[in-house]
């Protein structure tokens, strides 16, 4: 009989966790609050409680190629960039293919997951839900995968705002905000420079009377259309990750934010950041800094205090007759269905090892899938993950000693304290393919760059100098694709396909054929009237002789 497991949540790392699940042979049974798929993708007017939310305009900083699982290339005429109307279509195509949907409960929310008394001997859990209409029903599984994300819960820190309760206008959080219909004609305070507080500061200056940016340690800021006109992500390669490994540091810091100051001086813009530039993951926005330059957002440092419609900074400056503060301040993180005890708590953040399983259980039989952190797309990790843990419960990997995994976590946090800036609320970073190759050296599908070399040079350059895509952890190993080698020779293809919107049609050409044609045609008539002797000529050196 196989294995049954629950997967709670069906947005994009609940999905492929089903797939996995089905790919090992194991039996899957999704259990989600909302009536769709897509997760944070699914948009909706009104945010719901204790799910993560998007605005109307929200399109994906991501390029689609980076973004894709590995074995369901996004359809080539979808954008680069994709809005989240189009990502909610991939999912939906996705889970169609993979016969995924038929394995989701919809409707249905988790309230308890807790141990058998057995546990011990037999890793099950007890999982209570409760259906649209208030009946709850107990489950055994076999084993968890929480797939429930970390966007689901605003951090409003209104006690770090003096004077908030005097303001007179209106203050929401980014997690409520949908689009900038409030915005017309109004005073704009947005406080946070993440990518979501960019945003709404860029698409609220388009309407509002002004807009103050208000920012505590500043940030770099990259755009997405990089050299020659192609998305930024193009250039993260198995090259460049060498000459990370091989220069220094601060040499690379320094060359990246020349850089990037070529382009707009971030002391001069207001946004040069304490930290340097590959010490934290940047904001990517192409169109905020125009807007600086514009005046139209200005670019201001910490909230000091609220002085009823004034808001007053830390340099003593202040924007009076404000209408409306936005709150980009991030979210909090939590696992409210499961016991306190299941998770071990490293540094800021929850430990877990590989960043997916608690090294605390007697049997690993929970795991934690998307709760990742990177400078890569969450698609393509959660999928690894989610193969990983699916090897583990299927038996096909061993995972080492509760102690053993301690101290990984430990190692791992020292890690991250040393070479990113972290906090309460981003208490997570990991270098992307550092992390993937990790996770699929363990799978046993991490591709051979030697092998690649000796066997199958074309493929070998573009593994390595083209861009870190997903494909290449299905060329080998368990869940082979047969697809893969096709999918990396034919990504660039994808990337031109939808820039190719202006090619000329049949119409056209004919259009053109009889233009010239009719001016040929003319041109014959002219010399026929105005000199007819020459056409003679030419027509008799033309003729064959005859002896």
């Amino acid at each position: 009989m196989a294995q049954r497991v629950a997967v709670i949540g069906a947005g994009p790392s609940g999905l492929t966790s089903i797939k996995a699940c089905l790919d090992e042979g194991l039996e899957p049974t999704c259990f989600e609050s909302s009536d769709d798929i897509g997760g944070l993708w699914k948009f909706k007017e009104v945010s719901e409680p204790n799910r993560a939310s998007i605005y109307r305009s929200l399109t994906i900083n991501i390029w689609k190629e980076m973004m894709c699982y590995s074995d369901f290339p996004i359809p080539a005429d979808y954008p680069n960039y994709m809005h989240h109307s189009k990502i909610l279509k991939y999912f939906r195509m996705y889970a169609e293919h993979f016969k995924i949907l038929q394995h989701i409960r919809f409707q249905t929310s988790v309230k308890k997951v807790t141990q058998r008394l057995d546990f011990s001997r037999t890793g099950q859990w007890e999982v209570v839900t409760e259906n649209k209409d208030g009946l709850e029903e107990r489950h055994i599984f076999d084993a968890v995968i929480c797939c429930s994300g970390h966007f689901n819960y605003p951090n409003l820190p209104l006690k770090d705002f003096p004077g908030i309760e005097t303001f007179e206008g209106k203050y929401l959080h980014s997690w409520d905000y949908k689009g900038p219909e409030d915005m017309h004609g109004k005073r704009v305070v947005v406080i946070g420079i993440g990518n979501s507080g960019g945003d709404i500061a860029v698409e609220g200056s388009r309407v509002a009377e002004q807009v103050y940016l208000s920012t505590r340690s500043g940030a770099w800021v990259i755009r997405q259309v990089s050299d020659n006109g192609l998305p930024v992500d193009r250039f993260n390669t198995r090259f460049v990750h060498v000459m990370f490994k091989l220069l220094p540091m601060s040499f690379l810091n320094w060359l990246g934010e020349k850089k990037l100051n070529a382009m707009y001086d971030h002391a001069v813009y207001g946004l040069k950041p304490k930290h340097r530039l590959f010490s934290q993951i940047p904001v990517i926005n192409d169109d905020l800094p125009f807007k600086i330059l514009s005046g139209s957002v200005l670019v201001k440092p910490n909230l000091k205090e609220i002085r009823g419609s004034t808001v007053v900074f830390d340099d003593g400056s202040a924007a009076e007759n404000v209408d409306l503060i936005v709150f980009a301040t991030g979210y909090n993180y939590d696992f409210p269905y499961l016991p306190k005890h299941v998770m071990y708590k490293s540094g800021h953040r929850v430990g877990l090892y590989k960043h997916v399983f608690p090294p605390v259980l007697e049997q690993p039989t929970l795991a934690i899938v998307g709760f990742i952190h990177s400078d890569g797309s969450i698609m393509p990790q959660a999928e690894m993950q989610a193969r990983f843990v699916t090897r583990v419960f299927k038996g096909h990997k061993k995972l080492p000693s509760n102690q053993t995994m301690i101290k990984a976590v430990e190692k791992d946090t020292k890690n991250i304290e040393k070479n990113y800036v972290v906090s309460r609320l981003t208490p997570l970073q990991v270098d992307f393919l550092e992390y993937m190759d990790d996770l699929a050296k363990d799978i046993g599908v991490r591709p051979s760059l030697l092998w690649l070399l000796l066997t199958d040079f074309p493929l070998f350059m573009r593994v390595f100098w083209g861009p870190i895509t997903a494909y290449q952890y299905r060329l080998m190993g368990p869940g082979k694709w047969d697809g893969a080698r096709r999918a990396i020779f034919t990504q660039l293809d994808r990337l031109y396909q939808p820039l190719r919107t202006r090619q000329s049609s049949t119409a056209g050409r004919l259009f053109k054929w009889s233009l010239l044609l009719v001016a040929g045609g003319s041109a014959v008539y002219y010399i026929q009237v105005h000199n007819p002797a020459i056409i003679s000529t030419l027509m008799s050196k033309l003729r064959p002789q005859t002896v």
